[in-house]
């Protein structure tokens, strides 16, 4: 579906516009560009254009430099993480502005033993949340189940600078946790959605704001991400609001059978040998799954989970097949759209805590509310 051109041109110009709006070398968070954890991506904004440095290095002496020379506003280096496990110190500089010394820990190396730890978030969205409790499990990467920001058109925060606000909000754990998120409908909404389909499109099927904003591995709108010391996949979908395909409250892309996002998943699931695997997406699995009248299903149960942030509430079901069913969300207020198969409910603000040891057959993913006490906890046992 074609945006008309004035959504195309408002779009096309907060996307240069919001940038320079955003403190200088405030605005800094963490994403991985490839499939695996050997380098890094460091992000930053700045008002106006100018190179790009990362200085870093596994002291505060730092050591390490790469750059470009290029004039930006939004900055994207990738940096190599020769070592394992230990801390990662680095700072940003464009021109003669420089950031604060930040830093991050580094993936562990995967000896026996060794915990890798892995948080879901759903709907940072529905508004201001205290993260506190993710900070203090000291995870190593954040991943979302879609939904990271209420909208695009929100006054002041138009295009990318809805998100530029999502990370100034949280600036202690993007500057510390590298973060993946995948999208939800609200992560490309234009327009207000309106009681009815209007005449213009009111999402951007592309997500150009989010796809500029954010470095991640692909096609950006789908990708996997890899921890073999750990025997786990990481698969990102862009399912929601799958029932307006067509019309102009259309939000996703293709998601038929026969789509490229289709045969993408399958292939992708068919090539897989990891033995836990998890599916990210922002649907509810019964409508996927009456929808593709089974089609989707008969590959997400090649892995371990199915992930969603969908509904305002925290549920876990229990699948044909062995496959888990998670909803996770940091608004935890809503409606409760239980699963038919449903094995436990919470109305609490919620995220997952997702913990991986090395050499082990089985991981435990607990829900965990935002004061950090634990609601619910299951163990997964490797597919292979």
């Amino acid at each position: 579906m074609d945006l008309p051109f004035f959504i195309r041109v408002l779009l096309i110009g907060s996307l240069s516009a919001s940038v320079g709006s955003a403190a200088p070398l405030d605005t800094i968070w963490l994403t991985h560009a490839t499939s695996s954890p050997e380098k890094i991506v460091v992000n930053w904004e700045t008002a106006t254009p100018g190179n790009s440095v990362v200085e870093f290095g596994n002291s505060p002496e730092l050591g390490i430099t790469v750059r470009s020379e290029e004039a930006i506003t939004l900055h994207q280096v990738e940096i190599p993480l020769a070592t394992r496990g230990g801390i990662y110190y680095y700072r940003v500089r464009s021109g003669n502005e420089v950031s604060e010394i930040s830093r991050f820990q580094g993936y562990p190396e995967g000896t026996v033993g060794d915990e890798l730890r892995v948080a879901i978030v759903g709907d940072w969205g529905g508004g201001g949340k205290d993260v506190r409790s993710i900070i203090a499990d000291k995870v190593h990467l954040l991943l979302s189940a879609g939904d990271n920001v209420a909208n695009l058109h929100e006054k002041g925060k138009e295009g990318i600078k809805a998100y530029s606000a999502l990370i100034r909000n949280n600036r202690e754990l993007f500057r510390s946790t590298p973060f993946l998120p995948i999208l939800g409908n609200h992560d490309r909404e234009l327009t207000p959605r309106g009681p009815k389909p209007p005449v213009h499109a009111v999402y951007d099927i592309e997500a150009i704001a989010f796809r500029e904003f954010f470095a991640l591995p692909g096609d950006e709108w789908k990708w996997y991400f890899d921890f073999p010391e750990f025997d786990a996949r990481f698969i990102a979908l862009d399912l929601n609001h799958i029932t307006d395909f067509g019309t102009t409250w259309q939000t996703c892309h293709d998601w038929t059978p026969g789509s490229v996002q289709f045969k993408w998943y399958a292939e992708t699931m068919v090539t897989t040998t990891s033995g836990f695997v998890f599916t990210l997406m922002n649907e509810k699995q019964t409508t996927v799954d009456g929808r593709s009248k089974g089609a989707w299903h008969e590959h997400f149960r090649r892995g371990s989970a199915l992930i969603t942030g969908f509904g305002y509430f925290a549920d876990r079901a229990e699948l044909t097949g062995g496959l888990a069913y998670y909803n996770t969300c940091l608004k935890g207020n809503g409606s409760l759209y239980i699963d038919p198969k449903s094995q436990f409910q919470s109305s609490e603000d919620n995220y997952l805590l997702l913990t991986f040891t090395a050499g082990a057959s089985k991981m435990k993913i607990e829900f965990k509310n935002l004061q950090g006490k634990v609601l619910d906890t299951t163990e997964l046992s490797t597919k292979r």
